[in-house]
Protein backbone atom coordinates (compact mmCIF):
# COMPACT_ATOMS: atom_id res chain seq x y z
CA UNK A 1 0.00 0.00 0.00
CA UNK A 2 1.40 3.46 -1.30
CA UNK A 3 2.13 6.67 1.24
CA UNK A 4 -1.12 7.95 -0.32
CA UNK A 5 -3.57 5.40 0.33
CA UNK A 6 -2.15 4.62 3.93
CA UNK A 7 -3.31 8.03 4.83
CA UNK A 8 -6.60 7.83 3.58
CA UNK A 9 -7.21 4.47 5.06
CA UNK A 10 -9.92 4.02 7.72
CA UNK A 11 -8.70 2.38 11.00
CA UNK A 12 -11.51 1.23 13.60
CA UNK A 13 -11.02 0.52 17.30
CA UNK A 14 -11.04 -3.24 18.06
CA UNK A 15 -9.51 -4.19 14.08
CA UNK A 16 -10.52 -4.06 10.88
CA UNK A 17 -13.84 -6.38 10.84
CA UNK A 18 -15.52 -3.24 12.99
CA UNK A 19 -15.84 -1.45 9.23
CA UNK A 20 -18.62 -4.60 8.44
CA UNK A 21 -20.57 -2.85 11.65
CA UNK A 22 -23.01 -0.64 9.49
CA UNK A 23 -24.03 -3.56 7.10
CA UNK A 24 -24.83 -5.88 9.86
CA UNK A 25 -26.80 -3.17 11.58
CA UNK A 26 -28.77 -2.92 8.34
CA UNK A 27 -29.08 -6.01 8.05
CA UNK A 28 -30.43 -6.22 11.43
CA UNK A 29 -32.70 -3.70 10.67
CA UNK A 30 -33.92 -5.32 7.33
CA UNK A 31 -34.84 -8.85 9.03
CA UNK A 32 -36.49 -6.90 11.60
CA UNK A 33 -38.69 -4.32 9.54
CA UNK A 34 -39.04 -7.30 6.66
CA UNK A 35 -39.81 -10.38 8.77
CA UNK A 36 -40.39 -9.37 11.91
CA UNK A 37 -42.66 -6.39 11.86
CA UNK A 38 -43.39 -6.34 8.20
CA UNK A 39 -43.21 -3.35 7.16
CA UNK A 40 -42.13 -2.46 4.00
CA UNK A 41 -40.65 0.72 3.41
CA UNK A 42 -37.98 1.51 1.48
CA UNK A 43 -37.02 4.41 3.17
CA UNK A 44 -37.19 3.14 6.83
CA UNK A 45 -35.29 0.10 5.48
CA UNK A 46 -32.46 2.91 4.21
CA UNK A 47 -32.74 4.37 7.78
CA UNK A 48 -31.42 1.59 9.08
CA UNK A 49 -28.40 2.25 6.70
CA UNK A 50 -28.09 5.11 8.41
CA UNK A 51 -28.16 4.00 11.83
CA UNK A 52 -25.53 1.97 11.08
CA UNK A 53 -23.07 4.62 9.64
CA UNK A 54 -23.77 6.58 12.60
CA UNK A 55 -22.68 4.46 14.72
CA UNK A 56 -20.00 2.75 12.81
CA UNK A 57 -18.33 6.23 13.42
CA UNK A 58 -17.89 6.09 17.26
CA UNK A 59 -15.36 2.78 16.63
CA UNK A 60 -13.36 4.88 14.10
CA UNK A 61 -10.03 5.98 15.22
CA UNK A 62 -10.62 9.28 12.56
CA UNK A 63 -13.92 10.26 12.24
CA UNK A 64 -13.03 13.06 9.50
CA UNK A 65 -11.72 10.05 7.38
CA UNK A 66 -14.42 7.57 8.13
CA UNK A 67 -16.99 10.13 6.59
CA UNK A 68 -14.80 11.12 4.08
CA UNK A 69 -14.86 7.44 3.30
CA UNK A 70 -18.63 7.33 3.31
CA UNK A 71 -18.71 10.40 0.68
CA UNK A 72 -16.24 8.82 -2.02
CA UNK A 73 -18.56 5.83 -1.70
CA UNK A 74 -21.76 8.09 -2.04
CA UNK A 75 -19.88 10.26 -5.11
CA UNK A 76 -18.92 7.25 -6.58
CA UNK A 77 -19.61 7.30 -10.80
CA UNK A 78 -21.96 4.18 -10.20
CA UNK A 79 -23.96 5.33 -7.85
CA UNK A 80 -24.65 8.00 -10.05
CA UNK A 81 -25.50 6.43 -13.32
CA UNK A 82 -27.82 4.37 -10.70
CA UNK A 83 -29.63 7.05 -9.52
CA UNK A 84 -30.23 8.60 -12.50
CA UNK A 85 -31.29 5.73 -14.56
CA UNK A 86 -34.08 4.81 -11.71
CA UNK A 87 -35.28 8.25 -11.92
CA UNK A 88 -35.97 8.26 -15.35
CA UNK A 89 -37.00 4.63 -15.37
CA UNK A 90 -39.68 5.68 -12.30
CA UNK A 91 -41.32 8.31 -14.89
CA UNK A 92 -42.08 5.31 -17.73
CA UNK A 93 -42.68 2.49 -14.82
CA UNK A 94 -45.30 5.23 -13.33
CA UNK A 95 -46.83 5.66 -16.42
CA UNK A 96 -47.68 2.09 -17.26
CA UNK A 97 -49.46 1.27 -13.75
CA UNK A 98 -51.75 4.32 -14.07
CA UNK A 99 -53.04 2.73 -17.76
CA UNK A 100 -54.57 -0.28 -15.87
CA UNK A 101 -52.31 -2.64 -17.86
CA UNK A 102 -53.65 -5.64 -15.82
CA UNK A 103 -57.11 -4.65 -17.02
CA UNK A 104 -56.46 -5.10 -20.63
CA UNK A 105 -55.44 -9.21 -19.71
CA UNK A 106 -58.47 -9.35 -17.61
CA UNK A 107 -60.12 -9.01 -20.78
CA UNK A 108 -58.27 -11.00 -22.60
CA UNK A 109 -58.48 -14.08 -20.56
CA UNK A 110 -62.52 -13.52 -19.70
CA UNK A 111 -62.62 -13.14 -23.53
CA UNK A 112 -61.28 -16.33 -24.15
CA UNK A 113 -62.85 -18.52 -21.52
CA UNK A 114 -60.48 -19.79 -19.52
CA UNK A 115 -60.63 -21.64 -16.25
CA UNK A 116 -59.10 -24.12 -13.71
CA UNK A 117 -55.63 -24.77 -14.67
CA UNK A 118 -55.21 -23.05 -17.94
CA UNK A 119 -56.53 -19.57 -15.60
CA UNK A 120 -53.96 -20.41 -13.63
CA UNK A 121 -50.97 -20.67 -16.37
CA UNK A 122 -52.79 -17.19 -17.97
CA UNK A 123 -52.24 -15.25 -14.86
CA UNK A 124 -48.69 -16.55 -14.65
CA UNK A 125 -48.04 -15.16 -18.28
CA UNK A 126 -50.23 -12.33 -17.32
CA UNK A 127 -47.91 -11.58 -14.42
CA UNK A 128 -45.32 -11.98 -16.46
CA UNK A 129 -46.01 -9.58 -19.16
CA UNK A 130 -47.23 -6.81 -16.69
CA UNK A 131 -44.49 -7.23 -14.38
CA UNK A 132 -41.99 -6.66 -17.61
CA UNK A 133 -44.16 -3.41 -18.63
CA UNK A 134 -43.92 -1.87 -15.45
CA UNK A 135 -40.46 -3.00 -14.03
CA UNK A 136 -42.22 -3.87 -10.61
CA UNK A 137 -42.78 -6.91 -8.98
CA UNK A 138 -44.44 -5.46 -5.69
CA UNK A 139 -46.88 -3.30 -8.06
CA UNK A 140 -47.62 -6.72 -10.22
CA UNK A 141 -49.24 -8.45 -7.08
CA UNK A 142 -50.97 -5.52 -5.65
CA UNK A 143 -52.31 -5.04 -9.13
CA UNK A 144 -52.67 -8.47 -10.13
CA UNK A 145 -53.87 -10.10 -7.39
CA UNK A 146 -57.16 -8.52 -6.34
CA UNK A 147 -58.65 -9.19 -10.07
CA UNK A 148 -57.15 -12.69 -10.77
CA UNK A 149 -57.00 -14.25 -7.79
CA UNK A 150 -60.64 -14.16 -6.29
CA UNK A 151 -61.87 -14.94 -10.38
CA UNK A 152 -59.89 -17.42 -10.33
CA UNK A 153 -60.96 -19.25 -7.42
CA UNK A 154 -64.13 -19.22 -8.52
CA UNK A 155 -62.77 -20.68 -12.05
CA UNK A 156 -61.56 -23.52 -10.78
CA UNK A 157 -57.83 -22.60 -10.63
CA UNK A 158 -56.14 -24.38 -7.02
CA UNK A 159 -55.75 -21.05 -4.67
CA UNK A 160 -52.27 -21.78 -4.15
CA UNK A 161 -51.02 -22.66 -7.39
CA UNK A 162 -53.03 -19.65 -8.86
CA UNK A 163 -51.11 -17.19 -5.88
CA UNK A 164 -47.64 -19.17 -7.08
CA UNK A 165 -48.62 -18.14 -10.45
CA UNK A 166 -48.94 -14.17 -9.75
CA UNK A 167 -45.78 -14.47 -7.63
CA UNK A 168 -43.98 -15.90 -9.99
CA UNK A 169 -44.88 -14.06 -13.07
CA UNK A 170 -44.22 -11.10 -10.85
CA UNK A 171 -40.45 -12.20 -10.09
CA UNK A 172 -39.92 -12.88 -14.05
CA UNK A 173 -40.76 -9.85 -14.69
CA UNK A 174 -38.60 -8.34 -11.91
CA UNK A 175 -35.53 -10.55 -13.53
CA UNK A 176 -36.32 -9.53 -16.70
CA UNK A 177 -37.96 -6.04 -17.40
CA UNK A 178 -35.17 -3.51 -18.83
CA UNK A 179 -36.99 -0.75 -16.25
CA UNK A 180 -36.74 -2.88 -12.81
CA UNK A 181 -33.98 -2.13 -10.16
CA UNK A 182 -33.05 -5.50 -10.23
CA UNK A 183 -31.90 -5.04 -13.86
CA UNK A 184 -30.41 -2.03 -13.39
CA UNK A 185 -28.20 -2.54 -10.76
CA UNK A 186 -27.19 -5.95 -11.49
CA UNK A 187 -25.64 -4.14 -15.04
CA UNK A 188 -24.35 -0.73 -13.28
CA UNK A 189 -22.68 -2.92 -10.53
CA UNK A 190 -20.64 -4.68 -13.55
CA UNK A 191 -17.48 -2.92 -14.91
CA UNK A 192 -15.52 -3.71 -18.03
CA UNK A 193 -12.15 -4.23 -17.58
CA UNK A 194 -11.10 -2.99 -21.25
CA UNK A 195 -12.98 -0.09 -22.07
CA UNK A 196 -14.76 2.66 -19.65
CA UNK A 197 -18.38 1.72 -18.01
CA UNK A 198 -20.68 -0.76 -16.98
CA UNK A 199 -22.24 -3.22 -18.61
CA UNK A 200 -25.58 -1.78 -20.66
CA UNK A 201 -28.39 -2.66 -19.93
CA UNK A 202 -29.68 -3.57 -23.42
CA UNK A 203 -26.98 -6.51 -24.21
CA UNK A 204 -27.99 -7.39 -20.12
CA UNK A 205 -31.56 -8.24 -21.29
CA UNK A 206 -30.87 -9.58 -24.85
CA UNK A 207 -28.59 -12.36 -23.01
CA UNK A 208 -30.66 -12.51 -19.97
CA UNK A 209 -33.87 -13.39 -22.02
CA UNK A 210 -32.35 -17.28 -23.30
CA UNK A 211 -32.68 -18.11 -19.53
CA UNK A 212 -35.76 -16.33 -18.33
CA UNK A 213 -37.75 -17.50 -21.34
CA UNK A 214 -36.59 -21.36 -20.47
CA UNK A 215 -37.63 -21.07 -16.91
CA UNK A 216 -40.95 -19.36 -17.85
CA UNK A 217 -42.01 -22.43 -20.63
CA UNK A 218 -41.16 -24.88 -18.02
CA UNK A 219 -43.24 -22.86 -15.20
CA UNK A 220 -45.83 -22.31 -17.61
CA UNK A 221 -46.26 -26.10 -18.39
CA UNK A 222 -46.38 -27.14 -14.65
CA UNK A 223 -49.30 -24.44 -13.97
CA UNK A 224 -50.87 -26.23 -16.57
CA UNK A 225 -50.27 -29.82 -14.97
CA UNK A 226 -50.84 -29.14 -11.33
CA UNK A 227 -52.91 -25.34 -11.28
CA UNK A 228 -56.75 -26.82 -11.45
CA UNK A 229 -58.45 -29.22 -9.16
CA UNK A 230 -60.24 -26.23 -7.26
CA UNK A 231 -64.17 -25.89 -6.85
CA UNK A 232 -66.23 -23.68 -9.27
CA UNK A 233 -68.26 -20.72 -8.02
CA UNK A 234 -70.54 -18.40 -9.15
CA UNK A 235 -69.33 -14.31 -9.88
CA UNK A 236 -66.25 -15.11 -11.63
CA UNK A 237 -67.59 -12.75 -14.64
CA UNK A 238 -69.09 -10.10 -12.43
CA UNK A 239 -65.39 -9.78 -10.98
CA UNK A 240 -63.55 -9.69 -14.33
CA UNK A 241 -66.29 -7.68 -16.38
CA UNK A 242 -65.31 -4.84 -13.57
CA UNK A 243 -61.76 -4.88 -14.42
CA UNK A 244 -62.12 -5.34 -17.84
CA UNK A 245 -60.22 -2.18 -20.40
CA UNK A 246 -59.08 -4.00 -23.39
CA UNK A 247 -57.64 -0.74 -25.00
CA UNK A 248 -55.26 -0.56 -22.24
CA UNK A 249 -53.38 -3.84 -23.78
CA UNK A 250 -52.32 -0.81 -26.24
CA UNK A 251 -49.59 0.21 -23.80
CA UNK A 252 -47.27 -3.11 -24.89
CA UNK A 253 -46.65 -1.08 -27.64
CA UNK A 254 -44.51 1.48 -26.47
CA UNK A 255 -43.02 -0.99 -24.08
CA UNK A 256 -42.33 -3.19 -27.31
CA UNK A 257 -40.63 -0.14 -29.00
CA UNK A 258 -38.54 0.86 -25.55
CA UNK A 259 -36.94 -2.98 -25.82
CA UNK A 260 -36.05 -2.60 -29.19
CA UNK A 261 -34.53 0.59 -28.79
CA UNK A 262 -32.76 -0.44 -25.66
CA UNK A 263 -31.28 -3.70 -27.23
CA UNK A 264 -30.57 -1.98 -30.73
CA UNK A 265 -28.92 1.16 -29.21
CA UNK A 266 -27.15 -0.43 -25.76
CA UNK A 267 -28.94 3.50 -24.80
CA UNK A 268 -31.02 3.13 -22.26
CA UNK A 269 -31.64 6.62 -21.12
CA UNK A 270 -32.72 6.96 -25.21
CA UNK A 271 -35.16 4.31 -24.88
CA UNK A 272 -37.04 5.26 -21.90
CA UNK A 273 -37.46 8.56 -23.03
CA UNK A 274 -38.60 7.63 -26.67
CA UNK A 275 -40.37 5.10 -24.42
CA UNK A 276 -42.28 7.18 -21.97
CA UNK A 277 -42.76 10.05 -24.84
CA UNK A 278 -44.86 7.10 -27.30
CA UNK A 279 -46.53 5.73 -23.96
CA UNK A 280 -48.01 9.05 -22.99
CA UNK A 281 -49.07 9.69 -26.38
CA UNK A 282 -50.88 6.53 -26.81
CA UNK A 283 -52.15 6.92 -22.94
CA UNK A 284 -53.65 10.51 -23.98
CA UNK A 285 -55.17 9.07 -27.45
CA UNK A 286 -57.06 6.46 -26.32
CA UNK A 287 -58.47 7.77 -22.64
CA UNK A 288 -55.95 5.69 -20.74
CA UNK A 289 -55.63 9.32 -18.67
CA UNK A 290 -55.70 12.37 -19.43
CA UNK A 291 -53.74 15.25 -18.97
CA UNK A 292 -54.13 15.98 -15.16
CA UNK A 293 -53.04 12.47 -15.07
CA UNK A 294 -49.22 13.58 -16.58
CA UNK A 295 -48.53 16.55 -13.91
CA UNK A 296 -51.16 18.53 -11.92
CA UNK A 297 -49.22 21.17 -9.84
CA UNK A 298 -52.53 22.39 -7.14
CA UNK A 299 -52.97 23.26 -3.86
CA UNK A 300 -53.30 20.39 -2.59
CA UNK A 301 -49.81 19.10 -3.89
CA UNK A 302 -48.38 17.44 -6.90
CA UNK A 303 -50.03 14.19 -8.68
CA UNK A 304 -49.64 12.84 -11.82
CA UNK A 305 -47.26 10.12 -13.32
CA UNK A 306 -44.38 11.82 -13.60
CA UNK A 307 -44.36 13.17 -10.19
CA UNK A 308 -45.42 10.15 -8.89
CA UNK A 309 -42.61 8.16 -10.58
CA UNK A 310 -39.88 10.29 -9.49
CA UNK A 311 -41.44 10.19 -6.04
CA UNK A 312 -41.59 6.24 -5.99
CA UNK A 313 -38.37 6.09 -6.48
CA UNK A 314 -36.94 8.15 -3.74
CA UNK A 315 -36.80 5.53 -0.87
CA UNK A 316 -34.80 3.07 -3.31
CA UNK A 317 -32.47 6.20 -4.46
CA UNK A 318 -31.84 6.67 -0.64
CA UNK A 319 -31.26 3.20 -0.13
CA UNK A 320 -28.94 3.59 -2.54
CA UNK A 321 -26.87 6.05 -1.12
CA UNK A 322 -26.99 4.91 2.14
CA UNK A 323 -25.39 1.50 1.11
CA UNK A 324 -23.20 2.76 -1.73
CA UNK A 325 -21.92 5.13 1.59
CA UNK A 326 -21.61 1.24 3.48
CA UNK A 327 -19.43 0.21 0.03
CA UNK A 328 -17.03 3.26 0.23
CA UNK A 329 -16.55 2.11 3.76
CA UNK A 330 -15.51 -1.05 3.28
CA UNK A 331 -13.33 -0.19 0.29
CA UNK A 332 -11.06 2.50 2.32
CA UNK A 333 -11.00 0.59 5.21
CA UNK A 334 -9.42 -2.08 3.53
CA UNK A 335 -12.31 -4.73 4.59
CA UNK A 336 -13.56 -5.20 0.89
CA UNK A 337 -10.37 -6.00 -0.46
CA UNK A 338 -9.68 -8.54 2.19
CA UNK A 339 -12.54 -9.75 1.60
CA UNK A 340 -12.50 -10.05 -2.14
CA UNK A 341 -9.04 -11.49 -2.11
CA UNK A 342 -10.04 -14.37 0.35
CA UNK A 343 -12.90 -15.20 -2.51
CA UNK A 344 -10.83 -14.43 -5.51
CA UNK A 345 -7.64 -16.75 -3.98
CA UNK A 346 -9.72 -19.35 -2.77
CA UNK A 347 -9.62 -22.81 -4.31
CA UNK A 348 -13.16 -22.52 -5.84
CA UNK A 349 -12.94 -19.17 -7.74
CA UNK A 350 -9.16 -20.30 -9.12
CA UNK A 351 -11.57 -21.22 -12.88
CA UNK A 352 -14.67 -19.68 -14.19
CA UNK A 353 -16.54 -22.07 -12.97
CA UNK A 354 -15.69 -22.21 -9.52
CA UNK A 355 -16.26 -18.27 -9.73
CA UNK A 356 -19.69 -17.95 -10.94
CA UNK A 357 -20.26 -21.16 -8.13
CA UNK A 358 -18.87 -18.36 -5.30
CA UNK A 359 -21.35 -15.72 -7.09
CA UNK A 360 -24.14 -17.75 -7.18
CA UNK A 361 -23.99 -18.78 -3.30
CA UNK A 362 -22.98 -15.31 -2.48
CA UNK A 363 -25.61 -13.49 -4.18
CA UNK A 364 -28.35 -16.09 -2.65
CA UNK A 365 -27.01 -15.56 1.04
CA UNK A 366 -27.22 -12.09 0.25
CA UNK A 367 -30.40 -11.72 -0.23
CA UNK A 368 -31.64 -14.20 2.25
CA UNK A 369 -30.26 -12.02 4.12
CA UNK A 370 -32.12 -8.65 3.00
CA UNK A 371 -35.24 -10.90 3.11
CA UNK A 372 -35.29 -11.38 -0.47
CA UNK A 373 -34.92 -8.01 -0.84
CA UNK A 374 -32.91 -8.49 -4.50
CA UNK A 375 -32.32 -4.81 -5.63
CA UNK A 376 -30.22 -4.01 -1.60
CA UNK A 377 -28.53 -7.41 -2.05
CA UNK A 378 -27.70 -6.49 -5.64
CA UNK A 379 -26.42 -3.11 -4.45
CA UNK A 380 -24.08 -4.30 -1.40
CA UNK A 381 -23.13 -7.87 -3.20
CA UNK A 382 -22.90 -6.49 -6.76
CA UNK A 383 -19.37 -5.21 -6.55
CA UNK A 384 -18.35 -8.45 -4.96
CA UNK A 385 -19.32 -10.18 -7.75
CA UNK A 386 -17.61 -7.70 -10.23
CA UNK A 387 -14.42 -8.38 -8.85
CA UNK A 388 -14.89 -12.54 -8.57
CA UNK A 389 -16.26 -12.06 -11.75
CA UNK A 390 -13.43 -9.95 -13.70
CA UNK A 391 -10.36 -11.83 -11.83
CA UNK A 392 -11.45 -15.14 -14.35
CA UNK A 393 -12.04 -12.54 -17.29
CA UNK A 394 -16.05 -13.19 -17.19
CA UNK A 395 -18.02 -10.41 -19.06
CA UNK A 396 -20.08 -8.10 -17.24
CA UNK A 397 -23.13 -9.37 -19.31
CA UNK A 398 -23.01 -12.76 -17.80
CA UNK A 399 -21.54 -11.74 -14.35
CA UNK A 400 -25.18 -9.72 -14.17
CA UNK A 401 -27.11 -12.18 -15.92
CA UNK A 402 -25.72 -14.93 -12.74
CA UNK A 403 -26.31 -12.43 -9.81
CA UNK A 404 -29.48 -10.86 -10.74
CA UNK A 405 -30.83 -14.42 -11.73
CA UNK A 406 -29.47 -16.36 -8.81
CA UNK A 407 -30.67 -13.66 -6.56
CA UNK A 408 -34.40 -13.72 -7.83
CA UNK A 409 -34.63 -17.83 -7.03
CA UNK A 410 -34.24 -19.64 -3.97
CA UNK A 411 -34.73 -16.63 -1.43
CA UNK A 412 -37.79 -15.61 -2.90
CA UNK A 413 -39.85 -18.58 -1.84
CA UNK A 414 -38.08 -18.98 2.04
CA UNK A 415 -40.50 -18.62 4.49
CA UNK A 416 -38.82 -15.45 5.36
CA UNK A 417 -38.95 -14.19 2.04
CA UNK A 418 -40.44 -10.23 1.71
CA UNK A 419 -42.92 -11.73 -1.08
CA UNK A 420 -44.06 -14.52 0.57
CA UNK A 421 -45.42 -12.32 3.05
CA UNK A 422 -46.54 -9.49 0.62
CA UNK A 423 -48.76 -12.52 -1.12
CA UNK A 424 -49.87 -13.47 1.86
CA UNK A 425 -51.30 -9.99 2.75
CA UNK A 426 -52.84 -9.27 -0.44
CA UNK A 427 -54.48 -12.37 -0.52
CA UNK A 428 -55.98 -12.19 2.73
CA UNK A 429 -57.15 -8.68 2.46
CA UNK A 430 -59.96 -10.01 -0.28
CA UNK A 431 -63.11 -9.76 1.55
CA UNK A 432 -64.64 -12.30 -0.44
CA UNK A 433 -66.49 -15.69 1.64
CA UNK A 434 -66.14 -18.11 -0.67
CA UNK A 435 -62.04 -17.71 -0.85
CA UNK A 436 -60.33 -20.44 1.63
CA UNK A 437 -59.10 -19.37 4.71
CA UNK A 438 -55.27 -19.98 5.28
CA UNK A 439 -54.63 -22.38 2.63
CA UNK A 440 -52.05 -19.75 1.35
CA UNK A 441 -49.01 -19.18 3.34
CA UNK A 442 -45.40 -19.59 3.54
CA UNK A 443 -45.34 -23.76 3.24
CA UNK A 444 -47.87 -24.13 0.57
CA UNK A 445 -45.94 -21.25 -1.76
CA UNK A 446 -42.65 -22.29 -0.88
CA UNK A 447 -43.98 -25.05 -3.49
CA UNK A 448 -46.59 -23.07 -4.98
CA UNK A 449 -44.52 -20.55 -6.34
CA UNK A 450 -42.87 -22.50 -9.17
CA UNK A 451 -40.98 -19.89 -11.40
CA UNK A 452 -38.03 -19.44 -9.05
CA UNK A 453 -37.21 -23.03 -8.53
CA UNK A 454 -37.19 -23.47 -12.26
CA UNK A 455 -35.11 -20.42 -13.07
CA UNK A 456 -32.58 -21.85 -10.41
CA UNK A 457 -32.31 -25.16 -12.02
CA UNK A 458 -31.86 -22.86 -15.23
CA UNK A 459 -28.90 -21.42 -13.87
CA UNK A 460 -27.47 -23.99 -12.28
CA UNK A 461 -27.40 -25.84 -15.33
CA UNK A 462 -25.76 -22.61 -16.76
CA UNK A 463 -23.03 -22.41 -14.58
CA UNK A 464 -22.37 -26.18 -14.65
CA UNK A 465 -22.70 -26.72 -18.60
CA UNK A 466 -20.68 -22.97 -19.26
CA UNK A 467 -24.20 -22.15 -21.24
CA UNK A 468 -23.94 -18.78 -22.01
CA UNK A 469 -20.80 -18.39 -20.33
CA UNK A 470 -19.04 -15.32 -21.93
CA UNK A 471 -15.54 -13.79 -21.58
CA UNK A 472 -14.36 -10.08 -21.87
CA UNK A 473 -12.78 -9.64 -25.13
CA UNK A 474 -10.81 -6.99 -26.92
CA UNK A 475 -13.09 -3.26 -26.28
CA UNK A 476 -14.87 -4.97 -24.22
CA UNK A 477 -16.47 -7.43 -26.79
CA UNK A 478 -18.21 -10.81 -25.16
CA UNK A 479 -16.47 -14.08 -26.39
CA UNK A 480 -19.07 -16.82 -26.07
CA UNK A 481 -17.18 -20.40 -24.46
CA UNK A 482 -18.18 -22.82 -22.53
CA UNK A 483 -14.89 -23.74 -21.24
CA UNK A 484 -14.12 -23.67 -17.55
CA UNK A 485 -10.63 -22.06 -18.98
CA UNK A 486 -10.20 -18.46 -19.79
CA UNK A 487 -9.74 -18.23 -23.32
CA UNK A 488 -6.22 -16.54 -24.75
CA UNK A 489 -8.67 -14.00 -26.59
CA UNK A 490 -9.73 -13.16 -23.47
CA UNK A 491 -5.95 -12.76 -22.28
CA UNK A 492 -3.99 -11.05 -24.70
Amino acid sequence: MDKKENDSKVVFRGGQGFAFLPIVIFIVFCIYMFIIKKAFDMVGLAMGGFIGVIIGTFFAKDWKKYWQSIMDGVSSPMNGTLIMILFVVGIFSALMKSTGVAKGFVWLGYTIGLDGSIFTAFSFVAACIIATATGTSIGTLFTAIPILYPSGVLLGADPVMLAGAILSGAIFGDNLAPVSDTTIVSAATQAYTRKSGSADIGGVVSTRFKYAIVAAIATTILYLIFGGGGEYGAGAGEILSENMNPKSLLMLIPVAILLYIAIKTREIFTALIWGTLIGAVFALAFGLIDWAGVLTISGSGLSGFIFVGINDMVGTVTLCIALFGIIGLLEKSGAMSSLIDALINSSLARTPLGAEIVMAIGVILASMAFGAATGPSLIMFGPLGDKIGKAQKLHPYRRANLLDGFGNTLPIVMPFSAFIFIVMGVVSGQNYDFLPKGVVNPATLFFGTIHPWMLFIVFVISVFTGWGRQYEGKDGAPINSRANKIPQEALD
